[in-house]
């Protein structure tokens, strides 16, 4: 497992290096966002979106649980799983999400589905700072999800 450490110190900041970030997925990668509510998880998924040029603006899942955005290249699959229970995501068709090579998935709050996903996936954890600065904390738990975390360090630079 590789791990490692950035900072951003707005919002305008996180949605760049998420845009950055984004020209290196390819389909087929899971990502997992952890942090409080209002620590910049969607914003780093509304950064991806963009990037990828899909034209809705993701907005925080929570109430729908599970949106798809997509476009003849690539879907993206935002999950949020605030505030549920392992037993209550079983029907939201992660199988769906795995079997397609173009699937891009992030997922916040995504303990009630780590078992059900691969293994090899990128973590990233949203933590507050002072003022609109977080520290956005990464582990790479497998080969892509290394490849993912080299490259968002290398976007963190730019």
């Amino acid at each position: 497992m590789k791990n490692a450490s950035i900072t951003t110190h707005s919002r305008q900041e996180t949605l760049a290096l998420a845009s950055r970030f984004a020209k290196a997925l390819q389909g087929g990668e899971i990502i997992f966002l952890r942090g409080p509510i209002g620590a910049g998880k969607t914003v780093f998924v509304k950064g991806v979106a963009a990037a990828l040029g899909l034209k809705s603006s993701p907005v925080s899942a929570s109430f729908s649980l599970m949106k798809e955005y997509k476009n003849k290249n690539v879907k993206l699959f935002h999950v949020d799983l605030f505030r549920l229970s392992e037993g209550e995501v079983f029907n939201l068709g992660f199988e769906e999400m795995l079997e397609d090579e173009k699937s891009i998935i992030l997922a916040e709050w995504p303990d009630p589905i780590a078992h059900m996903l691969p293994a090899d996936r990128l973590e990233m954890e949203f933590v507050l700072k002072q003022a609109d600065e977080r520290e956005i904390k990464l582990a790479a738990l497998g080969r892509v999800s290394e490849k993912l975390l080299e490259e968002l360090c290398r976007a963190s630079k730019m």
